[in-house]
């Protein structure tokens, strides 16, 4: 399952690339912490994928205490990112709140209810990923290699 969606990907991330306005992969990223913060996100951390993995550059990921919270962080997400021009290229998960998948081609935000986050540990799995945390006492990201 996973070889089929990596080659479905590989020719949709160069469409959805064409589609968004021109911002680098990190300020994309960054844009996403931000909007997850803004909106309560928790836990936000963006992990550089582009050495571990030829899915994505970044990952993005947010907690949230229920699914209503999920659904406005990822609501927030598309809705901060249209701002700037940048379209996503598929969204999963959205009705269920428990972990919504936006996907912007070279940035991808994960957005968990807090058990499943839990449950599916992307940042162990992904644990060579250089990683870094926005902090909820200040708007800027702080790096920390973990």
């Amino acid at each position: 399952m996973l070889e089929s969606h990596v080659k479905r990907r590989s020719g949709k991330t160069e469409e959805i690339r064409k589609r968004q306005a021109n911002i680098e992969p990190i300020q994309k990223a960054r844009l996403i912490a931000e909007a997850a913060l803004d909106k309560k996100g928790e836990d936000i951390v963006i992990m550089d994928m582009r050495a571990v993995s030829n899915l994505t550059d970044y990952f993005v990921i947010s907690g949230a205490p229920s699914a209503k919270r999920v659904q406005a962080i990822s609501e927030g997400i598309e809705e901060e990112l249209f701002k700037k021009g940048v379209k996503h290229g598929h969204i999963e998960g959205k009705k269920e709140a428990l972990w919504v998948l936006i996907d912007y081609g070279d940035v991808i935000a994960h957005v968990f209810y807090g058990e499943t986050r839990d449950f599916y540990n992307i940042e162990r799995l992904w644990h060579d990923a250089p990683k870094e945390r926005l902090s909820p006492q200040c708007t800027s990201i702080k790096s920390k290699k973990t």
